[in-house]
């Protein structure tokens, strides 16, 4: 208990916290996005992205539970925030002239390179599949009564994920691929997702029932 004691932190420091993660979390699965690999040699093609991206659906959840929808919303869109000044700070660094001797500059196009659609597509999916995960968690700990902690997590993802999966894929790849191509890429993109974070959901059980006890329910503060 003396050690619980130490480590509380406040409302505050809590939601300043998860509000850096879901940034972070954002701007690092944006940037991996840029390295596609063979998902355990299975021959299905990846980007590197989706490794990180249910985490982001777990920190909304996890705010969710702890803060209600309208404090998630400001986590949401301080993350859409800060993603748009990470693209436009690598976009103004791309377009700079490249210093004499500076061969790489393709190769920094190549990996940063400033691609509208994705970007659209990426910012936003997130902001619409976020808000909407928020609000069926909601909905769902209402109607179950605040029991049942696995049915909001599973039951908003299934929702939010949809909604995002499908406004990324249609805006980033829309006509760029086969139907098929553009259906397959859709039914894996979501069921990763699904499976992420389903698969991570003990750890979510944990964290949220950890801080239950290390968050001082009384402060505000940061």
């Amino acid at each position: 208990m003396d050690l619980i004691n130490k480590l509380k932190i406040s409302q505050g420091q809590f939601f300043a916290i998860l509000t850096a993660l879901s940034a972070t979390v954002l701007i690092v699965s944006n940037l991996a996005s840029t390295k596609m690999f063979d998902f355990f040699s299975t021959g299905l093609v990846w980007d590197g992205g989706a490794i990180l991206f249910p985490l982001s659906y777990i920190i909304g959840d996890i705010t969710t539970e702890f803060f209600g929808f309208e404090r998630t919303k400001k986590v949401i869109w301080t993350s859409f925030a800060m993603n748009l000044i990470a693209v436009l700070a690598l976009f103004i660094v791309q377009i700079l002239p490249p210093g004499p001797g500076w061969e790489n500059q393709l190769a920094y196009e190549t990996i940063i390179g400033f691609m509208p659609r994705i970007v659209a597509g990426s910012l936003i999916a997130f902001v619409s599949g976020q808000i909407l995960n928020s609000f069926v968690f909601v909905k769902i700990k209402e109607i179950t009564k605040g029991k049942h902690f696995w049915q909001r997590a599973i039951g908003s993802s299934l929702v939010g994920d949809l909604v995002d999966t499908l406004i990324f894929t249609t805006i980033a790849f829309i006509g760029t691929i086969s139907t098929t191509q553009f259906i397959g890429l859709l039914i894996i993109a979501y069921v990763s997702k699904i499976a992420g974070e389903t698969i991570l959901l003990p750890v979510t059980y944990a964290v949220v029932n950890i801080f239950k006890k290390l968050v001082d329910n009384e402060t505000e503060s940061v």
